[in-house]
C-alpha cells in the first residue's frame, strides 16, 4: 500500500489527524504523524523528523506526504532530499490537511496506486463543498463515464442508517467496492445525474446521500455479481453505523417472539414487581416518521387532508398550537399534584418548544409551500428531532422524542373539534380498551412524555420499553408515578404478541416471557412482602432511621421547590439535605436578584418548619445551561465550566447568592454547600466571597459550609479539603459518572453507571476516614442513598446522612431499622471487594431479605 506522512507545525495536530484517517483506513495502512520540532508545545517542522516519518511510511508503492502551511513545504522538500535508497517514490501533496488524509487513507487501504492516492486528496475539498453546500459539485463533474448501457448487475441500495453517507460510512462503501474484481458505478436515485465511479470516497460522499434516499448501483466485471452482493449487505446494516430508529418500523412483523420463559434484559428504570398480559403499541418513532411523510408514508400523510389555501393552514396551526398548549398545560398541573415540581417541569420544556421558531418557522415555510397544517408541523418536529438526537450529549439527544411528542400534540390539536380541542393529544394507552379490567404491562418502541403522563395506575401495571433510558423523560415520569418500568430491551420485545403473559422486574431490568406458574408465584409473595413492608414503612415514616443497634442516621430530602420541600416533610424527612437552587435560574433570560432568592429561600425554608436545610449554589453548565448567563460552548461540557467553576468565573452571581443565603441563615436553620469542587483551592476562593458578602450584609450569625463529593480528586484529597470544610455530601451520580469514566445519560454505558460500584464505595471510605480524623461528618445526597441494599452499605461506611427524593424516605428508614452496625459494616468491607456493582449490592440486599 501506498504509506501516508501528515506534516504539521503542531504535533498534536498532526497526532490528531492521523487519529482521524486510522477511523476510516485497514489497520496494515501505514501512517505516521510529523509535527512540530521534538519539543513539547513549541510549534515548527523538522526536516529530520520528517524523514524519519518517510522512511517507517515507506513501501515500493512509495509515499504522500500531506502538509499544513509555511515551512512546512521547505522541510517536507529538506526531507525528501536527504533521503537515501528509499525503496518507493515520495510525492508531496498540496491537498488540504484533513480532508485530504482521509481521502487519501481510504484510497491507499483499497490499494490505489500512488497517482490515484494523490488525485484523491487533491479532490478532497470537493466532499464538503458537496456537504455544505458552497460549492456546485455535481456527481456529472466527477466522471465522466457511465455504464449503464453495458452493466452486468444493477441493484438500488436505502440508505437507512442515521446520519446518511458521511465519511465513515462512504470509506466502508469504497472499501468494500475495492475488495472485488469489478467496475463499480453509484448515483443518488431519482437525482439525474451520471454515476460516478465507486472506487472514489470523494465522489461517494459528494452524492448527498440523506437516511431516506437510495443509491443505484451499476456493476461490470468478473465478480460484478458479486460486488452487489456485499453491498446490498453493507447497506442493510446501515453502512457500518447501524439502522436508524425509523428504519424497523414493524419489527413485529419481522423477527420471532421470544421463547416462553425467555428472560429479556434492559435497564432498571423504576424498582418494582408487575405481571399482566402485554399491551403493544405501535413504534412511536415509525408512527412519528409516517406522520412527518417519511418511509412507509403515503402524500400527503394517512388521514391528513388536503391544504386549503396558506391562510387557513396558517389559522390551523395555530389552532392546533393553543390546543397542544392547554393539554400540556393540562398534563403539567396533574403531574404536579401527582408527582411534584421537579417532573412537572419536563412539560414546560414541551411548552417552550411551542414558542420555539427553530419548530415554527419551518413549519410555516412548509404551508407556503402548499403543504397542509398537519403535514407541516409533523414534518417540522421530524426535522428538529434529527437535530437534537445528532447531538453528541446522550441526555439532549434523547429530547428528540420529546419534540416529536410536542409535534403530535399540534398535529392532534389541528384535527381536533373545537370543542375537544382543549384535550388534543395522541390517544393515551390508559384510555384503549376500557373494558379490560385487567393490569397490563405497557409494551412500546419508546414511551413519550405525554404517554407516560397519561398511564392509569390501575390498569397499567409495568412498563417494558425497546428504547430509551432511565434519565428519559418518559422514565422519570413513570417514576414518578411508582409504576415499575424496565427500558432499553431491544426489539425483541416489540415481537411479542399482545396479549402474552410477562413478569417485569423493574430493579432487576428485566422482563420474563409466558413466566413458569412457580416463577409467577414466587414473584407474587415477594410483592406482596415488599406490599407489607411498604405499609409498615409508611406507617413509621415520621419515627427516626434507628439502627437495630441504636445508632442514628438522618434522613433527609432532595428538593427543587417550596413544594418539594412540603412534601418531604409530609414524608418524614428531618430536613433538607440539597436544595437544588438551579430551579431559580433555568429558562430565564434575566437572573434572580439578591431579594427573589432570599425570598424563595426563605420560603422553603418556613416549609421545613425549623428543620435543617442545606443549600446547594447554583450548579450550572453540562446539561443545565442558563439562558440568562451565555456559555462558551465546550467540547466536553461535562469535563468544563460547570458548578462552583461558573460561580468562581463569574463571581458577582456567586455573592448575590451567598448575600441571600446569609440573609436567610441569619434567622434559619441553613447550611451551604459548594457543587463540583475538585480542589482545595476552590473552597478558599469561595470563602473569600464569602466574608465579603458578611461584610456587605452585615451577619455575622455562623454559617456551616460543606463540599459535595463528586469528583474522584475532591476523594482523594479529603485529607487536605477537611480544615476547609465543615462537611462532605457525596453526589454519587457524578461520582460514578467521573470514576467510571461512562458519562451520565448513555444507555450503552449503563453496567458501568449501575450503583453501587466498589470503586465508588472506596472513595466514599477514603472521605469518611478523612472526615473524621478533622472531626467533619459526611452525607450522601445522590441516588446511592434512596436504594435500601445501598444505604445498608452506606451506614456501614460511616455515612451519618442520606439525602434522596422524598417518596423514598419511608422505605429507607424501614431498612436501616433492621440492621445492626456490626451487620452493615461486615457487609460493606464485602461489597468493598466485590468484583461488580451486582455483587456488591446483593451483600446489603443479603441484610434486608
Amino acid at each position: 500500500m501506498v504509506g501516508i506522512v501528515v506534516v504539521s507545525h503542531s504535533d498534536a495536530l498532526a497526532q490528531g489527524v492521523v487519529t482521524l484517517a486510522r477511523e476510516i483506513s485497514p489497520p496494515e495502512l501505514m501512517l505516521e504523524a510529523a509535527g512540530g520540532i521534538g519539543e513539547e508545545g513549541i510549534l515548527g517542522t523538522s526536516a529530520e523528523l520528517i524523514g524519519a516519518a518517510i522512511a517507517r511510511a515507506m513501501s515500493a508503492e512509495g509515499v504522500l506526504v500531506l502538509m499544513d502551511l509555511g515551512s512546512a513545504l521547505m522541510s517536507a522538500e529538506l526531507a525528501v532530499e536527504l533521503l537515501e535508497g528509499a525503496p518507493g517514490p515520495v510525492r508531496l501533496s498540496a491537498a488540504p490537511l484533513v480532508e485530504g488524509a482521509i481521502a487519501a487513507a481510504v484510497a491507499a487501504g483499497g490499494g490505489a496506486t500512488l497517482d490515484e492516492v494523490a488525485a484523491e486528496a487533491d479532490r478532497a475539498l470537493e466532499m464538503k463543498s458537496a456537504q455544505v453546500g458552497t460549492d456546485d459539485v455535481s456527481a456529472t463533474k466527477m466522471d465522466a463515464a457511465s455504464l449503464e448501457p453495458t452493466a452486468d448487475a444493477e441493484a438500488e441500495l436505502a440508505v437507512e442508517n442515521e446520519v446518511g453517507l458521511h465519511a465513515r460510512p462512504a470509506a466502508r462503501f469504497v472499501e468494500t467496492v475495492r475488495r472485488f474484481d469489478a467496475e463499480v458505478l453509484v448515483a443518488k436515485a431519482g437525482s439525474g445525474a451520471r454515476p460516478v465511479s465507486a472506487r472514489s470516497l470523494t465522489n461517494v460522499v459528494a452524492l448527498g446521500a440523506r437516511r431516506g434516499d437510495s443509491l443505484r448501483v451499476l456493476a461490470r466485471g468478473r465478480q460484478a455479481g458479486e460486488v452487489l452482493v456485499a453491498l446490498r449487505e453493507l447497506a442493510a446494516d446501515g453502512f457500518g453505523d447501524g439502522l436508524a430508529t425509523h428504519a424497523s418500523a414493524s419489527p413485529m412483523n419481522s423477527r420471532a417472539a421470544p421463547e416462553p420463559g425467555a428472560e429479556l434484559r434492559g435497564v432498571p428504570a423504576c424498582a418494582g414487581l408487575a405481571d399482566g398480559p402485554a399491551r403493544v403499541l405501535a413504534p412511536a418513532a415509525a408512527a412519528a416518521a409516517r406522520a412527518a411523510g417519511g418511509p412507509g408514508a403515503g402524500s400527503p400523510a394517512a388521514g391528513c387532508p388536503a391544504a386549503g389555501s396558506p391562510d387557513q393552514e396558517l389559522e390551523s396551526l395555530e389552532r392546533g398550537i393553543e390546543a397542544a398548549r392547554a393539554a400540556i398545560t393540562a398534563d403539567r398541573e396533574r403531574l404536579r399534584a401527582t408527582a411534584g415540581d421537579d417532573e412537572a417541569e419536563i412539560f414546560d420544556a414541551h411548552l417552550a418548544l411551542l414558542d420555539d421558531e427553530a419548530l415554527l418557522a419551518p413549519a410555516r415555510r412548509a404551508i407556503a409551500a402548499g403543504a397542509s397544517a398537519e403535514d407541516a408541523a409533523a414534518q417540522a418536529a421530524a426535522q428538529v428531532s434529527e437535530i437534537y438526537r445528532r447531538l453528541d450529549n446522550p441526555l439532549l439527544a434523547e429530547r428528540a422524542v420529546d419534540v416529536l411528542d410536542v409535534g403530535r400534540r399540534i398535529v392532534a390539536g389541528i384535527n381536533a373539534t373545537a370543542s375537544s380541542a382543549a384535550n388534543a393529544k395522541p390517544p393515551s394507552p390508559a384510555q384503549e380498551n376500557d373494558n379490560d379490567s385487567h393490569s397490563q404491562i405497557l409494551v412500546a418502541d419508546e414511551l413519550t412524555p405525554s404517554e407516560a403522563a397519561g398511564l392509569d395506575r390501575e390498569r397499567i401495571a409495568g412498563i417494558a420499553t425497546a428504547r430509551g433510558s432511565a434519565t428519559a423523560h418518559a422514565a422519570i415520569i413513570a417514576r414518578a408515578l411508582g409504576i415499575p418500568a424496565v427500558v432499553g430491551l431491544g426489539d425483541a420485545i416489540l415481537a411479542i404478541p399482545p396479549g402474552t403473559p410477562l413478569l417485569l422486574d423493574g430493579s432487576a431490568g428485566t422482563v420474563v416471557v409466558s413466566p413458569e406458574p412457580e416463577l409467577l408465584d414466587a414473584a407474587a409473595r415477594r410483592e406482596h412482602a415488599n406490599r407489607a413492608r411498604r405499609s409498615a414503612a409508611t406507617a413509621g415514616a415520621h419515627e427516626p432511621a434507628e439502627l437495630a443497634s441504636g445508632e442514628r442516621i438522618e434522613i433527609f430530602a432532595n428538593v427543587g421547590s417550596v413544594a418539594d420541600a412540603q412534601t418531604a416533610v409530609e414524608q418524614g424527612a428531618e430536613g433538607v439535605g440539597l436544595l437544588r437552587t438551579e430551579f431559580l435560574f433555568l429558562d430565564r433570560a434575566e437572573l434572580p436578584d439578591e431579594d427573589e432568592q432570599t425570598a424563595t429561600l426563605r420560603e422553603i425554608a418556613d416549609a421545613l418548619d425549623g428543620r435543617p436545610l442545606i443549600v446547594r449554589t447554583l450548579d450550572a453548565g453540562a446539561d443545565k445551561p442558563l439562558p440568562g448567563l451565555p456559555m462558551p460552548a465546550e467540547a466536553n461540557p461535562f469535563l468544563g465550566v460547570r458548578g462552583i467553576r461558573v460561580g468562581l468565573r463569574n463571581p458577582e452571581l456567586l455573592s448575590t447568592q451567598l448575600r441571600a443565603v446569609l440573609r436567610v441563615a441569619a434567622e434559619r436553620p441553613l447550611k451551604l454547600m459548594l457543587p463540583m469542587v475538585a480542589s482545595p483551592a476552590e473552597v478558599v476562593a469561595t470563602r473569600e466571597l464569602l466574608e465579603r458578602a458578611r461584610a456587605e450584609t452585615g451577619v455575622t450569625a455562623g454559617l456551616e459550609l460543606g463540599i459535595m463529593v463528586e469528583v474522584p480528586a475532591a476523594a482523594l484529597t479529603s485529607t487536605a479539603l477537611a480544615p476547609h470544610v465543615d462537611f462532605f455530601s457525596i453526589g454519587t451520580n457524578d461520582l460514578t459518572q467521573y470514576t467510571m469514566a461512562a458519562e451520565r445519560g448513555n444507555a450503552r454505558l449503563e453496567p458501568l453507571l449501575a450503583e453501587p460500584q466498589p470503586a465508588v464505595l472506596q472513595l466514599i471510605r477514603t472521605t469518611v476516614v478523612a472526615a473524621r480524623t478533622h472531626g467533619r461528618w459526611v452525607g450522601v445526597c445522590g441516588e446511592l442513598a434512596g436504594d435500601p441494599p445501598a444505604a445498608v452499605l452506606l451506614a456501614g461506611l460511616g455515612v451519618t446522612e442520606l439525602s434522596m427524593a422524598p417518596r423514598l424516605i419511608p422505605e429507607i428508614k424501614q431498612a436501616l431499622r433492621g440492621v445492626g452496625l456490626q451487620q452493615a459494616r461486615a457487609a460493606a468491607e464485602q461489597a468493598l471487594h466485590a468484583t461488580s456493582a451486582e455483587q456488591a449490592r446483593e451483600h446489603g440486599l443479603a441484610l434486608l431479605s
